[in-house]
């Protein structure tokens, strides 16, 4: 509910970029940028999706310049999407902006409240996954326990923000 509310007094924000994604680009951009060029099937088992949701919504993301479809770069039959230049700017202006908003309400927290909040976010996050059975790519370099560019850097990355109506509508209900 409390992600929900932010998301919703930053949507009232004045700040907010133009052409700024949907959350389904939003969130296939972010896997695709942390996996590499991806397949629609590949998508679509990431996401728990059937392919038709997934070719309709990259379909809106080609046609909008974000990602373009590529040859198997192993060699594989299938064509793979991968992020346009103009795709990866959007995205990182949005990922920058959604950060930006959280700092601001998380600005006069200690940061110890802000550390607990982040690790209890990358657990509640790893928790959906471990009960989908999905995971969410995560930097090697990174702790085991954190999402893909820190877990208070992206709210909207991993399983709670996902494309289409999935587990991040229930956890924010």
């Amino acid at each position: 509910m409390l992600i929900g509310r932010h998301q919703v007094i930053a949507a009232l924000r004045t700040d907010r970029p133009t052409g700024r994604l949907e959350r389904s680009a939003y969130t296939l951009l972010s896997r695709i940028e942390a996996e590499g060029p991806m397949s629609i099937g590949q998508l679509a088992e990431a996401f728990g999706l059937d392919t038709s949701t997934i070719n309709r919504q990259t379909g809106a993301m080609l046609r909008n310049g974000l990602v373009e479809r590529i040859p198997d770069p192993d060699g594989g039959i299938a064509r793979k999407l991968r992020i346009t230049g103009d795709g990866l700017r959007r995205l990182h202006a949005d990922r920058d902006w959604s950060v930006n908003g959280l700092s601001v309400v998380l600005a006069d927290w200690p940061a110890e409240e802000v550390a607990v909040l982040a690790r209890a976010l990358a657990r509640f996050n790893m928790s959906i996954e471990q009960h989908e059975g999905r995971s969410w790519p995560r930097p090697a370099d990174g702790p085991a326990d954190a999402p893909a560019g820190g877990p208070l850097d992206d709210p909207l990355d991993g399983p709670t923000g996902g494309p289409a109506g999935d587990a991040g509508d229930r956890a924010q209900a």
